[in-house]
Formats: structure tokens, C-alpha cells, sequence
């Protein structure tokens, strides 16, 4: 078989990981299976804007445009928490305009977005730091922030220049700072002083265009989540995509590290 064959055929199998064929997706999700925190990293704008021979930016505003639909699906699955990888540290490393223009796409997104959100009750939460964001763009996501404050029926975490280490660090910090000791820090303090504290670690982590990596996202919050990658790029993954991912997580059996009568 020759090597490209095998490779799609071993991305396939890692993508569903317990494998779930097209009528058990077509069936109604059981919706206590369903996870209360899903966690997306929004990977493939470029490439699905390359396919088209448009630029990358084509790519980006299709991305943003497409979190709509997954945001819809997700309250009517019953889904409580929803973190989305906008920006991270890593990504100022791009070129300028594409970052200037990104910016832009992100700040179009939320003045028009913002709004609609707030009418159906979600809170949009920011994971991350304002440094060197220009004002225009932090003052829209600081008063997106502000704006959906009290909304209770999703919250909408934004991680935007977002790094999962400088976070980690950035608690630990903040405890020596105030005093603790060593003995005094545990897993629990460190949770406490993390961009979410308060909330449900991720359930399920959703990674699109076929990558594996968890590129330095919620690192220490993923200890238990599970993993799904699928070939398809992030404006294309829509409602079945959702529901496919949804699917194959709820035939998953969590045992956090024990064991159980399933393990024979």
C-alpha cells in the first residue's frame, strides 16, 4: 500500500479514535454524555483559503464567521463552556500584515458579534494578556467582556494571545507573591489563579485540519480532556462535524486514571 494511503488511513483512525460509524451519528446524541466544556483549537484557515486560491485573511474571516454556527450548536446540545483558541503567544511570529490583519478581522468580529451574543445570554470570557494589542481591538474585547458580564446560558472563553505556559507560570507567581509557601501550593491554589478558575475543566478538545498537537493550549486543564482531530478545516466544520465529535466522545469510557468491571 503505498505511503500516502497509509498515512490517510491512519488519520482517519486517529481522528475518530473509537470508531463511529454514519447512523450512530445521524442518531439523537444522548445528552448526558454530552461535555459541558469543549475546547477548539481553530486550525486550517490558511490552507482552506490556499484550496481556494485566495489569500490567508480570505481564510481567517471565514473562520470567524463559521463560530457562530458552532456556538449555535453547542447550546442546542446542551454544551456549557466553550473555549476557542483565537491568537496565541506563539502566533505574533507571523508575518505583520497578516497579524495587522487579523486584528482587524477580530475586531470587525466582535463589534458584530458582541451584540447578538449578549441577546442569547452568552459570557464572553478573555484567556489571556492585552499586551502590545492595539487599543481599538482591546477596548472591543474588554467591553465585549464587560457587556456579557451577567450572561448565564453559555460562557464563550476567548483565548487571545493566549500562551499555556505563561499562564501556568503567571499562577505560580501570583501565589509566591502572596505569600504562600511551597508547602502551600498545590494543585488546587494553581487552579484557583488561572485564566479559568471557576469553571469545568475541558471535556473534549476538538483540533481541526488533521494536526495533533496541542500547541501550548490549556495544557494544565487538559489533564483529562479528550482528544479528537479531523481532517477538516476550521470553516468547514459545521453542524455534523459537531455532532460527529460530540458522538465519538459520548462512546468514550472516562476512567480518570482508575480502573473498572470494563477492563475485564
Amino acid at each position: 500500500m503505498p505511503l500516502t494511503s497509509l498515512w490517510r488511513d491512519a488519520t482517519r483512525t486517529f481522528a475518530t479514535a473509537t470508531p463511529v460509524d454514519d447512523t450512530q451519528v445521524a442518531q439523537p446524541i444522548d445528552r448526558t454524555a454530552v461535555p459541558r466544556h469543549i475546547a477548539f483549537i481553530m486550525d486550517g484557515n490558511g490552507r482552506w483559503a490556499r484550496q481556494r486560491g485566495q489569500p490567508r485573511l480570505f481564510g481567517h474571516r471565514a473562520g470567524t464567521q463559521n463560530l457562530r454556527r458552532v456556538l449555535e450548536t453547542c447550546g442546542k446540545l446542551g454544551v456549557e463552556v466553550v473555549t476557542i483558541y483565537a491568537f496565541s503567544t506563539e502566533n505574533w511570529g507571523r508575518p505583520q500584515d497578516e497579524v495587522t490583519g487579523l486584528f482587524q478581522i477580530l475586531s470587525e468580529a466582535i463589534g458584530r458579534e458582541a451584540p447578538a451574543l449578549h441577546e442569547r445570554g452568552v459570557q464572553i470570557r478573555h484567556l489571556g494578556s492585552l499586551d502590545g494589542i492595539p487599543d481599538r481591538l482591546s477596548s472591543r474585547i474588554t467591553d465585549a467582556v464587560r457587556l456579557t458580564a451577567a450572561n448565564t446560558n453559555l460562557i464563550l472563553n476567548v483565548a487571545f494571545n493566549y500562551g499555556s505556559r505563561a499562564e501556568i507560570v503567571g499562577a505560580v507567581r501570583k501565589l509566591v507573591a502572596a505569600g504562600l509557601t511551597a508547602e502551600q501550593i498545590d494543585e488546587a491554589s494553581i487552579s484557583a489563579n488561572l485564566y479559568t478558575a471557576g469553571l469545568p475543566d475541558p471535556d473534549l478538545i476538538v483540533r481541526t485540519a488533521g494536526e495533533f498537537r496541542l500547541s501550548n493550549f490549556l495544557l494544565w486543564q487538559a489533564a483529562y480532556a479528550e482528544y479528537y482531530s479531523t481532517p477538516t478545516c476550521w470553516p468547514d466544520f459545521d453542524e455534523a462535524e459537531l455532532e460527529r465529535a460530540v458522538a465519538t466522545f459520548a462512546a468514550r469510557h472516562r476512567k480518570y486514571g482508575g480502573v473498572d468491571d470494563q477492563d475485564g
